[in-house]
């Protein structure tokens, strides 16, 4: 058996470029690893694919069958090698749920490289994402982790320098976001500020938290606010909890300090789940 950890991520930018003839929107983000995760235990099996889930401090359901990227991914590698053998897979689920942080995806990814493992496939990088990205865009991404520009429709993907070790709160409120709502809403007409992708390369690549945490941004986040204005009121908290920055991540709701250091990161936990107490609160760090 073999158990790898699926890490959770978020954007410390977001840009909305246009939609693409092929129905995806062209994208430009800076895309940063963090240290919640799930964990995903693997083995090989007799036949065919076994999948459960244990989903931990939320509530929700999530289908063990083929609707699920896990089995997805363990399918689309059965495929296109041949195997015969199958694989049962069990999924600890700590990461939000359909909440901007790629959890499906970073699940997906840990199935990849899982499957490439207990079968010695000998699949390159460049092998693992060209498979990825046919199950999703996050997914690339998910499978190499880091601190990473994100282009395309989020799978062309150009390796930055590690940003600074830092702790993040993130906080995920009851409520749910559609995606597809979001970049629809976006579509419909956007005019507010979009994010300086080269200014935050130049602070990544000098090393400077505070200036990064600075130009954080997110089009989607000031649409995704008019129906949830709760996300507002998590970011407000955190600033006046000492954060230096928040901001939503994805196309939400959750939303993600950027803390001091740890006593400040537990600060600004405590203050968000004081304001809302059905809010799932995390604290974590970039992965580096």
């Amino acid at each position: 058996m073999i158990t790898l950890n699926a890490n959770a991520k978020i954007n410390l930018t977001l840009d909305i470029l246009g939609l693409r003839e092929d129905g995806y929107h062209e994208v430009a983000m800076v895309m940063q690893e963090v240290s919640l995760h799930d964990t995903l235990s693997m083995e090989k099996s007799g036949a065919g694919i076994q999948l459960s889930i244990t989903i931990e401090g939320q509530d929700g359901v999530l289908p063990a069958d083929e609707s699920n990227l896990c089995w997805k991914a363990a399918a689309l590698v059965q495929r296109e090698y041949g195997l015969t053998e199958g694989v049962s897979m069990e999924l600890v689920k700590r990461i939000p749920m359909a909440a901007g942080l790629a959890g499906g995806s970073a699940d997906a990814a840990a199935v990849l490289k899982g499957m490439n493992q207990l079968y010695g496939l000998g699949m390159t990088e460049e092998r693992l994402c060209e498979l990825g990205a046919r199950l999703g865009s996050d997914i690339p991404f998910c499978l190499l982790g880091g601190t990473m520009l994100a282009t395309g429709r989020g799978e062309v993907l150009t390796r930055l320098p590690s940003f600074p070790e830092t702790y993040v709160v993130l906080a995920k409120p009851e409520a749910g976001v559609s995606t597809a709502w979001a970049y629809k809403t976006y579509d419909a007409g956007y005019d507010g500020p979009h994010p300086d992708n080269e200014a935050m390369l130049k602070a990544i690549g000098e090393g400077d938290r505070r200036k990064a945490a600075g130009l954080l941004c997110n089009v989607l986040e000031g649409i995704t606010i008019k129906e949830h204005a709760v996300i507002e009121s998590y970011r407000k908290m955190m600033l006046k909890q000492g954060a230096m920055a928040s901001m939503m991540s994805g196309s939400g709701p959750t939303v993600f300090g950027l803390a001091e250091d740890e006593a400040s990161a537990g600060r600004i936990a405590a203050a968000v789940k004081a304001l809302d107490d059905k809010a799932a609160v995390y604290v974590a760090k970039t992965v580096v």
